[in-house]
């Protein structure tokens, strides 16, 4: 869904910017907080004796410290009739602190047409455009909404948000731009995971994905069911093979002149997931339209790559199945054979994620010759045990590749924590039938749920250099809070494209 919201650098001040509500930023100094306007878009020179009190005595009233995102608000005449005036933390203007900031406001203004800010706010105009392009990506996706009502319950996103430039300097315009880039690409991902899965069976997502390299100008290319079987990817097929709704696999490339390096992107996409035959509890089930999240990611960063003008060769692969109950439905005990000629036995077919992963793996390593693989996906509920819904796992091979993600991750304010490949437990997804088993089948180390998913999938990798971003937790949102809406997340997307940048 497009976004509801649209922020635009003006020419002028904030009082000529038609605002029905005025951001005041409050900045948290060491010496207590401090109201800054300052130019270019600066607030008007008698701004204490158009204001209730002077706003210094407001900051006091209102006991705020200048958090970045915290919020007061009162009437007042800013030169251009009376306006709703928001005194808004930005914390330190770090590029953090803005998008907390973005978040609030958007959050403070929906039901209104237009808000302001100046353009000079400190954070906002930074050389390097970092806080500015944060500040849109915050308030862009605090105002994201997915609703199929006829008649959706609460206010209105705000309509725009102005950041006002004084003379008309420009500056923030490509931060703008670059920030909105980074927002869109989320909220399609956002959009593709909240799809009910009535709509949202393999065919569906294999289309949305063609739909989306087009319009980024990328190529595309799906495996139909018949392709899969011909070709010899018999884990995406094990697992789909349940469904009346057959499975997808689709490979979308980006190819920059001049690439120095290919990377390949490989997202889970279970568009929905009932556990199969080890069939899962109702409850648990309710999110499972959510499973395909790691391929909405891939999808989300592939979009946006040409726009942020990325000079890294980017391959993205989803593997696209629905994990259904039928009588021709994959069994506990069957034995498949991946893309590259492994043998699995199936012990749980609710571990299902890992398998179609491994033969888009197997995939990459035997037809493209990557420098790197990531892969990302709602992989495992130990994950979200072990580090709750605010941060995703990373397990990695490569100490460089996993720092580069988790500082890309830190910047996004997506969070990660590596977690270990721990060489003990290997053994435990060894199968005693095939090659490998797709959970863990000793008990000694305490079942460790994410960390035999992800040894599973290192078998898979060639020895190059990979991640795995386990996103089970913060993939989903059980609230509406910052920059989160209740439902997908996109969780991840901006991390992939703030490293691919790099």
């Amino acid at each position: 869904m497009p976004f509801p919201t649209q922020i635009h650098p003006v020419a002028g001040s904030v009082a000529e910017a038609g605002a029905d509500l005025v951001a005041v930023a409050v900045r948290a100094g060491a010496e207590g907080p401090e109201p800054v306007g300052g130019p270019p878009g600066g607030l008007p020179d008698d701004l204490d004796a158009r204001l209730p009190a002077p706003l210094a005595e407001l900051v006091a009233h209102y006991e705020l410290s200048g958090r970045a995102g915290e919020t007061a608000q009162f009437a007042a005449d800013l030169g251009g009739g009376l306006v709703r005036v928001a005194l808004l933390g930005i914390g330190e203007g770090t590029p953090a602190d803005m998008r907390a900031a973005g978040a609030a406001l958007a959050r403070l203004a929906k039901g209104r047409s237009r808000a302001a800010i100046p353009a000079g706010a400190p954070g906002l105009s930074g050389d390097e455009g970092e806080g500015a392009a944060a500040f849109a990506e915050g308030a862009l996706l605090a105002s994201y909404r997915f609703t199929l009502a006829r008649a959706p319950k609460g206010p209105e996103p705000v309509g725009e948000i102005a950041l006002a430039c004084g003379d008309g300097d420009g500056k923030p315009v490509e931060a703008v731009r670059r920030g909105t880039a980074l927002a869109r690409a989320a909220a399609l991902a956002r959009d593709l995971v909240n799809t009910p899965s009535a709509e949202k069976d393999p065919a569906w997502l294999a289309g949305r994905a063609v739909e989306a390299a087009a319009g980024a100008g990328l190529e595309a290319k799906v495996w139909d069911e018949d392709d899969l079987e011909r070709e010899g990817f018999g884990a995406i097929l094990g697992v789909g093979q349940g469904s009346s709704r057959p499975p997808r696999m689709v490979r979308i490339d980006y190819a920059p002149e001049g690439a120095d390096r290919h990377v390949v992107l490989v997202g889970k996409g279970i568009t929905f997931d009932t556990g199969g035959l080890s069939l899962k509890p109702n409850d648990n089930m309710k999110l499972m339209k959510t499973d395909m999240s790691g391929a909405a990611v891939v999808v989300g960063a592939m979009s946006a790559l040409g726009e942020l003008g990325c000079r890294t060769r980017v391959t993205g692969l989803l593997a696209v199945a629905e994990n259904a109950v039928s009588g021709a439905a994959q069994r506990p005990g069957d034995v498949l054979t991946t893309y590259g000629g492994r043998t699995v036995e199936v012990l749980n077919t609710d571990a299902e994620g890992r398998l179609v992963m491994a033969d888009a793996l197997d995939y990459a390593v035997a037809e493209l010759e990557p420098d790197a693989l990531v892969d990302v996906a709602t992989l495992t509920g130990a994950a979200k045990v072990a580090l709750g819904t605010g941060m995703g796992a990373l397990f990695a091979t490569d100490d460089a590749l996993a720092r580069a993600l988790l500082e890309a991750g830190e910047r996004s304010g997506e969070p990660l924590w590596r977690l270990p490949l721990t060489e003990e437990y290997a053994d435990t997804v060894r199968s005693r039938v095939a090659d490998l088993a797709n959970i863990g089948t000793s008990g000694d180390y305490g079942h460790p749920g994410a960390t035999e998913a992800a040894l599973f999938l290192r078998e898979f990798t060639g020895g190059l250099p990979w991640a795995h971003l386990d996103v089970a937790g913060p993939g989903r949102s059980m609230v509406d809070q910052g920059l989160l809406t209740k439902g997908g997340t996109g969780f991840a997307t901006r991390t992939l494209l703030r490293w691919l940048e790099g």
